[in-house]
């Protein structure tokens, strides 16, 4: 599994499909709702997902280490959310949260983890 984790609108899913050769068709967009498939060959919007689990009352760390064998071959790209002013709201401190503590998972088990920042890709694994 490729991980692939910056802010809002600095190119992470161009990147993905430059890097890793993806058609758009490949990628698979968590929504607020919850959906999400792990066997896609591209999972974007992780933060999405995490936002439904906090909702729901689920571990997303939980969620996808019962699913280890779903994801090992998948590019995974989540929004940073986790960094910066620590919001007011308890929802939003608990989405903060769920979703650095899954970053944290996921890039354990990851091959390779890419930053990125400006359009400009950042190896950190």
């Amino acid at each position: 599994m490729d991980l692939i984790i910056g802010g809002a609108y600095q190119g992470k899913r161009e990147y993905a499909k430059s890097r890793f050769s993806l058609g758009e068709e490949e990628i698979f967009t968590c929504r607020e709702d919850g959906e999400i498939c792990l066997s896609a060959r591209c999972v974007d919007r992780l933060e999405e997902f995490t936002l439904r689990c906090v909702r729901d009352g689920v571990d997303p760390v939980a969620f996808f280490r019962e699913r280890e064998g779903e994801w090992q071959d998948s590019v995974l790209i989540c929004q940073d959310i986790f960094c910066g002013v620590v919001p007011l709201g308890a929802e939003n401190r608990a989405w903060r949260e769920a979703t650095g503590r899954l970053c944290v998972y996921l890039s354990g088990k990851a091959v390779s983890v890419t930053r990125m920042f400006c359009g400009l890709a950042q190896r950190l694994k």
